[in-house]
């Protein structure tokens, strides 16, 4: 046998060595190739090689198409689920409120109540200052006709009124109706307030000027479910015996 030859062994010898210190020996114990499209593993066995593979750390588990797999978390919420929380369902207001919100996918009635109640609080201190500005933003045109006839007839009388909001006791609505492309949502609110009306010398005519009172009003507020102008307009107002 010559040098060279004896010298290629000894080197294949070298290799395989090294490939058997690197790559290691099969023992049968191995983990099979993962196979993302195989159906055969249960669904534990995926969790526990990811869990595994990653520590157990921030593992973010994606909900399954497959029946039955984590079905809580593929589950929607409700359509009308902030109209049930409102208005009882299978009632006449669930109804007509559904079907505003289908009309006008952004109504959400929790937050049409507390634009109503900021919107009231802002009417009452308007008339009681004689602000026709702000009650043209807030009223329909009709409605502005009444307020601003009986501010120009308190004036003319050189009559005031002083009045003291203390707030809401509460406020629900209790109809609502989409009449074509308008939306009508009446709201029965109920406040605390004092106030006074005065004659040009400064005596009270009609109210309290210390007496906090009970106010109930049934206001009623619309908008065109077909414009681009989000506010609602007070289109209806009226006393509650």
């Amino acid at each position: 046998m010559s040098f060279g030859t004896i010298f290629i062994i000894v080197l294949a010898a070298i290799v395989l060595f090294q490939l058997y210190n690197v790559l290691g020996r099969r023992t049968g114990n191995e983990r099979p190739p993962y196979d993302p499209y195989s159906r055969n593993r249960t669904g534990e066995a995926r969790e526990g090689e990811r869990a595994e593979d990653t520590g157990g750390d921030n593992v973010v588990t994606l909900p399954s198409r497959r029946t039955g797999e984590r079905a809580e978390e593929t589950q929607v919420a409700p359509r009308y689920a902030k109209i049930d929380k409102v208005a009882e369902p299978h009632t006449p207001l669930n109804k007509e409120l559904r079907r505003i919100q289908d009309a006008d996918p952004a109504f959400d009635p929790e937050e049409f109540i507390e634009g109503a109640k900021i919107a009231y609080e802002m009417v009452v201190d308007a008339f009681a200052q004689g602000d026709r500005t702000v009650l043209k933003n807030l009223l329909s045109p009709e409605v502005y006709e009444g307020f601003e006839a009986a501010i120009s007839a308190r004036e003319a009388s050189g009559e005031t009124m002083r009045s003291s909001f203390i707030g809401i006791d509460d406020a629900k609505i209790v109809s609502a109706e989409l009449r074509g492309r308008e939306a009508l949502v009446t709201t029965r609110i109920i406040s605390e307030m004092i106030s006074a009306t005065l004659d040009s010398k400064g005596d009270v005519l009609d109210g309290d000027m210390e007496t906090v009172v009970e106010v109930r009003d049934i206001w009623t507020f619309g908008r065109d479910t077909k414009s681009r102008d989000p506010n609602w307009k007070l289109v209806g107002t009226e006393s509650e015996d």
